[in-house]
């Protein structure tokens, strides 16, 4: 490891502690050249799997991207970013544990979903709108009709 204050790389661990969810070591090390303190850290590099979308078109596993959609339908919403950022890190630990080379965006976007049903029904619809590409007012309709009918009748939910 490089000192970020005279880029030599002869240094030493003082210190090593395991983060909060255990996937990160934090490491205090001390420089043997000039003797200044830095702190880096150490994280195990994922492998994700490939994102089929639904075109055919194949790209990484995008957690930003996944995130960003998530913050547009919750604008405005009582949902924090830390809530978010755990649904997605739980996301992205489901598909690494998984083991499958590739996967279908639908089975992101399902997950995504229905999360956000549970959440909240206004970012719900947000971001159904958007994923099921409603083609008029009247599949918009339909859907918040579902919605109206599962209040009133929570077992058929």
């Amino acid at each position: 490891m490089k000192c970020p204050y005279c880029t030599k790389i002869d240094n030493k661990v003082i210190d090593s502690r395991l983060s909060k969810d255990g996937r990160t070591i934090r490491r205090r090390r001390e420089c043997v050249a000039c003797g200044r303190r830095f702190t880096t850290y150490e994280k195990l590099e994922d492998v994700m799997p490939m994102v089929v979308k639904k075109d055919g078109r194949r790209e990484p596993f995008n957690r930003t991207k996944i995130i960003s959609g998530i913050q547009s339908a919750c604008q405005k919403r009582p949902i924090s970013v830390t809530r978010i950022e755990e649904f997605v890190d739980a996301i992205e630990l489901y598909f690494q544990e998984l083991g499958k080379k590739e996967i279908d965006s639908s089975e992101v976007g399902e997950k995504v979903i229905n999360k956000l049903k549970e959440w909240d029904e206004v970012a719900y619809v947000r971001f159904a709108s958007v994923y099921r590409q409603f083609k008029d007012i009247n599949e918009f309709m339909a859907e918040l009709q579902d919605i109206l009918k599962s209040k009133q009748d929570p077992e058929k939910s």
